[in-house]
């Protein structure tokens, strides 16, 4: 049997902390091999019992989460897994932390009962099981890609002039967001649509938060929103993003809860739709991700003779959404996440 997962709990919580360590350790393949009570215990804990992974609470006196996880990144880079509120205020943080490298997140109930607890185990053990095994590549972001006007792009050799580009992306995709979305340059000539796998009060902080950072417009997608040019939209939590062709040439954004799946948005969904009013003029860009959601969209993108991207396997922090897409056989290229805005860019 491989050697188990080594984990470190870190919460000011002593209730927190025994009902994460226990839940952790009744699964064979994860050993709590230590606990911390705030986030400087932590850091003097991590350098002698070497957790292959580290769950972190953000609110936590003397030094939060987010403090222990920026000397964490600097020092010596590992997955950490942020355990956060379903608050907004607890959203904000959560996306900081994403943003300053923790690799994922996990939402609690904050009334510290066992069955908020609970609900969490089976999330939390995938996750840990899923990032354990893989070593995960920590990259600085790239510099800005140049403006749109001044790139010198390779012949398209007669192919159909792209007018949006839809992005998939899951576990691992808001920190590679962050390092594709702020290098678009800001006279970018078509509409993008990014479908990520997050929570309803998430995916409003993110967008904000990829706002202030872009040289492109990025927002949290309304109902009748006008796909255009150097505008991102992101699919709000809870709803499938879809569009409509109007009469003309607008595009017009459509908000669902319809179907119910396992995740909502649905990349399949978001972006079978998005063909559909597209048709050739679509490229697809499949980013890391648990899971194949996003293998339907780019197999129709690819049969509408649109044109598709997925992110390298060094450079996912987990390689199941590009993957399958690669599998299909419809991916054209494989980029690795700090050329992919360069890619997004040359193909347009």
């Amino acid at each position: 049997m491989a050697n188990p997962i080594k984990v470190m709990v870190v919460d000011d919580s002593a209730f927190m902390r025994r009902a994460i360590v226990g839940m952790l350790n009744a699964d064979p393949a994860i050993q709590v091999v230590g606990e911390g009570i705030n986030g400087a215990d932590a850091l003097k804990k991590i350098k002698t019992l070497q957790p292959d992974i580290v769950t972190m609470d953000i609110e936590m006196p003397v030094m939060t989460g987010l403090e222990a996880l920026k000397v964490i990144m600097k020092e010596n880079p590992i997955p950490v897994i942020m355990i956060s509120s379903l608050t907004e205020e607890g959203a904000k943080e959560t996306i900081k932390a994403l943003e300053y490298g923790a690799v994922d997140y996990i939402p609690k109930q904050i009334t510290g009962n066992i069955a908020g607890i609970v609900n969490i185990k089976e999330e939390l053990i995938k996750k840990i099981k899923t990032l354990g095994v893989k070593k995960i590549k920590f990259t600085q972001p790239a510099g800005a890609v140049k403006p749109y006007s001044t790139i010198e792009r390779p012949s398209s050799h007669g192919r159909s002039k792209i007018n949006v580009v839809v992005i998939g992306a899951s576990t691992g995709g808001p920190k590679s967001l962050q390092e594709v979305i702020p290098r678009l340059p800001k006279n970018l000539p078509c509409g993008v649509l990014l479908i990520q796998h997050m929570l309803p009060l998430f995916t409003a902080s993110f967008a904000e938060r990829m706002n202030e950072i872009s040289q492109i417009e990025v927002r949290e997608a309304k109902e009748g929103d006008i796909v255009k040019p150097g505008l991102v939209l992101i699919s709000p939590g809870g709803f499938h993003l879809t569009v409509r062709r109007r009469i003309g040439d607008e595009v017009q954004v459509k908000l669902s809860k319809e179907p119910p799946m396992l995740h909502i948005p649905s990349v399949d969904i978001g972006m079978t739709s998005v063909v559909e009013a597209y048709k050739e003029h679509t490229l697809g860009v499949i980013l890391t991700g648990m899971g194949q959601d996003g293998k339907e969209g780019i197999m129709a993108i690819r049969k509408a003779n649109g044109r598709t991207i997925a992110q390298d396997e060094e450079t996912s922090v987990i390689f199941g959404m590009p993957k399958a897409a690669i599998e299909s056989g419809c991916v054209d290229k494989i980029v690795p996440l700090g050329k992919m805005a360069e890619e997004i860019v040359n193909a347009l």
